[in-house]
């Protein structure tokens, strides 16, 4: 799937790769994100890290009625607020796709896939 953006100069196509790889990349710089999970984790019941090349897998970007709407599958870091670190990410992941794609997003849907401990 991907985003067609009409412009003065042409016509610009963007994947849902891209706008997870770039979500996924501003999500594990805020405070409190140990990593992305993967979302079908559920099934196998083992919150496992994804790395930098495998965020679209904990990713899902969706566009509904002409709204784009994108769902975090993330891991925080236990002893943080789960509250205040996913508005902060909302914002971020918001902020971030606006400014570098131009993309306005209806929603940013967090899904907390577990807690670890990070290690310093």
């Amino acid at each position: 799937m991907s985003i067609e953006l009409h412009t003065n100069d042409g016509l610009v196509t963007i994947t849902t790769d891209v706008i997870a790889t770039i979500a996924g990349g501003t999500a594990v710089e805020c405070y409190g994100i140990v990593g992305m999970a993967s979302k079908s984790q559920i099934k196998d019941n083992i919150a496992e890290i994804l790395r930098k090349e495998n965020y679209s897998k904990g990713i899902v970007v969706r566009q509904e009625d002409g709204k784009l709407h994108i769902d975090l599958y993330i891991i925080v870091s236990y002893g943080t607020k789960i509250s205040e670190v996913a508005h902060n990410v909302q914002s971020q992941v918001k902020y971030t796709l606006s400014q570098s794609l131009g993309l306005e997003i209806d929603s940013v849907n967090i899904y907390i896939q577990g807690v670890r401990v990070e290690k310093e």
